[in-house]
């Protein structure tokens, strides 16, 4: 089995903790901005891009704060999205963990970093 490493990015974006927590947990808002499509059963989460299917099943979830999916094909890997509010400013961000070999690591950062892209757009930011 290839090992993996974790990482972490976080990203600023202009939302509220509300509106965000449902673009990380509902279906229809992940489709608009993590995957091409997106179905989910029971807390398991079948993420579709192009030509590639994997399945997740949501472990974790604190409203307004988390979400974290465990991929069902990797015992020990998983990827979270944690928000972050600011408590003298109430900027919001986005921290991301997840895992990556050491040889595709920048190409996963820069995966996650158009992702946000698209999310930041989906918001309006």
């Amino acid at each position: 089995m290839i090992e993996k490493v974790q990482f972490q990015q976080e990203y600023e974006l202009k939302s509220s903790p509300r509106i965000l927590y449902s673009f990380l947990i509902d279906p229809t808002a992940l489709e608009q901005w993590l995957a091409d499509e997106v179905n989910v059963k029971d807390n398991i989460y079948e993420f579709t891009w192009e030509d590639e299917t994997r399945t997740a099943k949501l472990v974790g979830s604190r409203e307004n704060k988390s979400v974290k999916y465990k991929w069902l094909d990797e015992e020990n890997y998983y990827f979270e999205m944690e928000i972050l509010l600011h408590e003298l400013t109430n900027d919001v961000a986005l921290l991301i963990t997840d895992y990556s070999t050491e040889e595709n690591l920048e190409d996963r950062k820069k995966i996650w970093d158009n992702s946000i892209e698209y999310l930041q757009r989906v918001l309006g930011a």
